[in-house]
């Protein structure tokens, strides 16, 4: 009898150890959904972290707005949004929120000649193609930015998406931070009024799109555009400097953001200073209760992201996502501890 006691107070000791509570003395499989910006490396990081631990992470890649509605409703252990919540809202809803990856948004174009990286844009020329303004690929605004490119007088065709998302929030927020004409007619948000062009569900409706039609333009998560061989534009930055995406330069942006001093770690990464920085970076978010009524499963989740930070950091470079720096794991899992309870108050993270 007291050596199974002693036993029992070893493992007891070892689950504390991994930062895991005795309501996970059974793994279970977790779910979540929402944002589709991060859906390649939830992938791939779901697929190692099965491998390795032998729990399963079921991610429905559904957009932000529907992330949102599912952590609400309850669905799902956690949700997923591109557009963090403001500290009010996340009060209002009983919800923590922490980010989980950063990555770029950037403009991929169908256009017959031109090779990935090589049409530049400025904001204002992106904001006024989106506001139809700009209606053929030969407009001057275009051609002065692009000398020596040869562009057709074809129509452009704009493509967006059409569900409410985190990309389209990332997408308006830097078009209303660089066009006042954008954002007195539109403004930013996961889902605005659109003025111009067709829509696509996701980053995968969207890339679906322009690879289809000819003279087309939209947006998309950079990994969606690397791994289907898009052409995607360089975009002037703050500073002035045309940069193309990669995760130099979202770690560019992301280089002087305030978690810490933001309430919800709420950091927008649009149109960012420095000479290197990607100007539609931006970072995605994980919402959770922070009183659970499966205290189980939210552990699973805790761990499957503190497994993904500590050991999926060159997944995510493979991506050309930016890993999250280990300062900012160490705060969020801070942030667990304070926040994410069962319901007699007991916290989760140990």
């Amino acid at each position: 009898m007291l050596r199974h006691t002693a036993v029992k107070g070893i493992l007891a000791a070892a689950a504390l150890a991994l930062g895991i509570g005795a309501t996970t003395a059974q793994a279970v499989d977790i779910t979540g959904a929402g944002a589709t910006f991060p859906y390649p490396i939830y992938a791939k990081w779901a697929e190692a972290y099965k491998k390795a631990t032998g729990t399963g992470m079921n991610y429905q890649s559904i957009g932000s707005g529907g992330g949102i509605a599912q952590i609400k409703a309850k669905t799902v252990d956690f949700g997923a949004s591109d557009m963090p919540l403001k500290a009010e809202d996340l009060a209002q809803s009983g919800l923590v929120q922490f980010p989980a990856i950063i990555g770029g948004v950037v403009p991929i174009v169908n256009l017959e000649g031109i090779a990935p990286g090589q049409l530049r844009f400025t904001g204002p020329v992106l904001a006024d193609i989106y506001l139809g303004k700009i209606k053929n690929w030969n407009d001057k605004a275009i051609a002065d930015l692009n000398p020596g490119l040869k562009l057709p007088a074809d129509p452009i065709t704009v493509v967006r998406r059409s569900d409410g998302s985190g990309t389209t929030f990332l997408w308006t927020d830097y078009l209303a931070k660089v066009s006042p004409e954008w954002k007195t007619k539109v403004g930013a948000g996961t889902a605005v009024a659109w003025p111009e062009g067709v829509g696509g569900k996701g980053n995968e409706g969207v890339a679906a799109y322009v690879q289809r039609i000819k003279g087309s333009i939209g947006y998309v998560e950079y990994a969606y555009a690397k791994k289907n061989k898009m052409a995607h534009g360089a975009v002037q930055n703050r500073d002035g400097q045309f940069v193309q995406p990669d995760d130099a330069t979202f770690q560019a942006a992301a280089a002087g953001a305030d978690w810490k001093g933001t309430p919800g770690f709420g950091v927008i990464l649009t149109d960012q200073p420095g000479k290197a920085s990607w100007p539609v970076s931006g970072a995605s978010f994980i919402l959770m209760y922070a009183k659970q009524d499966k205290p189980a499963n939210a552990v699973e989740v805790m761990k499957f992201f503190d497994w993904s930070f500590r050991n999926g950091a060159k997944m995510a470079e493979e991506l050309d996502y930016v890993p999250i720096p280990d300062a900012l794991s160490k705060q969020i899992a801070d942030a667990w501890k304070a926040s994410i309870k069962d319901g007699a108050g007991k916290a989760l993270w140990n």
